[in-house]
């Protein structure tokens, strides 16, 4: 794909959706992190409506190590692996308290440290919360950037690492957030919906549907 029409595709994404934004509720970078450690395999939807009830009590580090981890399951546990979620959280908490505060790092390295908290998780924190120009590669961010063509890799990492690099630097802020929603509502896994597509004319995967 040529610079040329890497720059028209997200010009366009930018057009449609000025100020793109998580999907996830959140009001602190703690609040963040939290969440996008519940969010794996889970639906935002689903972390949403727990985190609404659960931010009501404890919003920071110090008041959700006080719940404990049969405290917050009271609260997720109707999200998948909950019970894995709750450690990691409670031990986050922990560290967050006794290492650094309760404020969260703005590290990766540091916040890669975090029980739950992997490179997808740390670079949507850095992003979203933090003003980084990163890009988290989930299941939809891989699937967009393979198929339309802006990146090509066999892993997470290397999709990164080529948006790092084909990713206009002005557009780099907020494409995370413009190819995830576009993966999600747009360019599905089943059946991508071509005819309600911005940038169908720009994309270059071959079998684009009716």
């Amino acid at each position: 794909m040529t610079p040329q029409r890497r720059t028209a595709i997200f010009r366009r994404l930018a057009a449609a959706n000025p100020d793109p934004t998580t999907e996830l509720n959140y009001r602190t970078p703690f609040e963040l992190l939290v969440a996008v450690i519940l969010s794996a395999q889970a639906t935002d939807v689903s972390v949403n409506k727990a985190t609404d009830k659960l931010y009501a009590v404890a919003s920071t580090p110090a008041a959700m190590l006080a719940l404990g981890e049969a405290g917050l399951k009271h609260y997720i546990r109707h999200i998948g692996l909950f019970n894995s979620k709750a450690k990691n959280v409670i031990e986050t908490c922990r560290i967050l308290v006794e290492q650094y505060d309760g404020e969260v790092p703005r590290e990766r390295e540091l916040l890669e440290q975090l029980p739950g908290v992997g490179r997808k998780t740390a670079n949507v924190v850095l992003n979203t919360a933090f003003g980084e120009p990163t890009i988290a590669v989930d299941t939809h961010i891989f699937r967009v950037a393979n198929r339309i063509g802006l990146a090509k890799g066999s892993t997470p990492l290397a999709v990164e690492q080529q948006l790092l690099k084909n990713v206009p630097a002005r557009y780099r802020q907020n494409a995370h957030h413009w190819l995830i929603l576009h993966g999600r509502y747009v360019c599905k896994a089943r059946r991508p919906d071509c005819a309600r597509c911005d940038i169908v004319d720009l994309c270059e995967w071959p079998d684009k549907t009716a």
